[in-house]
């Protein structure tokens, strides 16, 4: 059994999460999420595009429902590569970029919004269903939530936390230190 205390505190984590994205792109411009500081080094775009593309992608394996992005999506958001970059090198993720701004800020509402509504209408036993099986395959065995994994495998609660709320707040961290490298400041203490 699953106390319901747990989901609520997912839900409130994810809406913060979210605030801080929200807050984040913002009080940036295009220029900013699109600055190239040196190889090595992904922007911004990388951090937004592959965040908000990853959420999207993940919820099929979480929910069964299909990712928002399509073609229409791609043609409104114009990224330089059209691709979350999770199987990419830096190397190759460093030429990431968003081409209509006003766009990507309409997917990442979409995206966000769609998993605030998810977890809303979420029973708290649901967050006990296996997701993945171990033996994982491969593109999961290397993953973060394959060592947080229990016995049996990655539940959905395992999935929620790490795949969007963990992740999220990784890349949030890297747009954190990125906006001091285009001369804005972080956005918490």
């Amino acid at each position: 059994m699953t106390e319901p205390i747990v989901l609520d505190s997912l839900q409130r984590r994810m809406r913060a999460l979210h605030s801080l994205y929200y807050d984040a792109v913002s009080t940036m411009d295009l220029d900013q999420v699109n600055h190239f500081e040196r190889e090595g080094v992904v922007p911004i775009a990388f951090c937004l595009f592959h965040i908000v593309n990853m959420i999207d992608a993940s919820f099929m394996l979480m929910t069964g429902v299909a990712p928002i992005w399509d073609d229409d999506w791609e043609a409104r958001v114009r990224p330089a590569i059209a691709d979350h970059g999770k199987h990419r090198t830096v190397a190759e993720m460093v030429h990431q970029r968003i081409g209509d701004y006003d766009g990507f800020q309409a997917y990442m509402r979409a995206v966000f919004t769609r998993t605030e509504e998810w977890l809303d209408g979420l029973d708290p036993e649901e967050l006990h269903r296996l997701v993945i099986a171990r033996p994982f395959p491969p593109q999961i065995a290397s993953t973060y939530s394959a060592r947080v994994a229990g016995a049996d495998g990655i539940t959905l609660l395992d999935a929620t936390e790490c795949w969007i709320y963990q992740h999220g707040l990784r890349h949030m961290g890297e747009i954190e230190l990125a906006r001091g490298l285009v001369g804005l400041g972080g956005m918490t203490s």
